[in-house]
């Protein structure tokens, strides 16, 4: 199916895949954050400080990070969450015609918060506002990543709605949870 799909668009989906393995480093890293902090905390070792008091703000904020890296990678494969037991029962063009509701009102969304997104970052920007936690950081570096996030979001979804209106007037059965 993706030798079909125009260049950009394939060019796209490697991009997204390159997200997807950067939210899988992230992964790994937070992974290595906690038994690194847990390790501390129970085993003494001299001139090491008794866990990692930094770790669970780190942690926090790697799991945004992946969420923000994989969820556009995850909508291009069709993993969403995705309830389409109706559809699958409907009759195929009604279906269909549905799917483009669905893209419709997630484009809709998907903008929306882009908007709004990138209005919260540029204003936490411009303020100088600071998270101050155990370590002190920026605002807007926290708030950064979820309009961007939403902007590839955005461009995927304009993506499905091009290959719902070249494929047959059906349902997708690319997220199919009903056999």
């Amino acid at each position: 199916m993706s030798a079909a799909r125009p260049p950009l668009e394939r060019a796209f989906g490697s991009f997204l895949a390159g997200l997807a393995w950067a939210g899988c480093a992230l992964l790994f890293a937070m992974l290595m954050v906690i038994v690194g902090d847990v390790a501390l905390r129970n085993i003494p070792v001299p001139g090491l400080p008794r866990g990692l008091a930094w770790s669970n703000e780190i942690s926090e904020l790697m799991l945004y990070l992946i969420t923000m890296c994989v969820a556009p990678w995850l909508l291009r494969r069709g993993m969403h969450i995705r309830v389409d037991v109706l559809l699958q029962a409907l009759p195929p063009r009604l279906a269909w015609a549905l799917e483009w509701v669905g893209d419709g009102l997630g484009l809709l969304c998907c903008l929306v918060m882009t908007w709004y997104g990138a209005r919260a970052a540029w204003a936490s920007y411009t303020a100088g506002a600071v998270n101050i936690k155990t370590l002190v950081t920026p605002e807007w570096w926290s708030l950064a990543p979820l309009p961007v996030a939403f902007a590839l979001l955005s461009l995927e979804m304009l993506f499905r709605m091009r290959r719902l209106h070249a494929g047959p007037r059906r349902p997708r059965h690319d997220a199919v949870s009903a056999g």
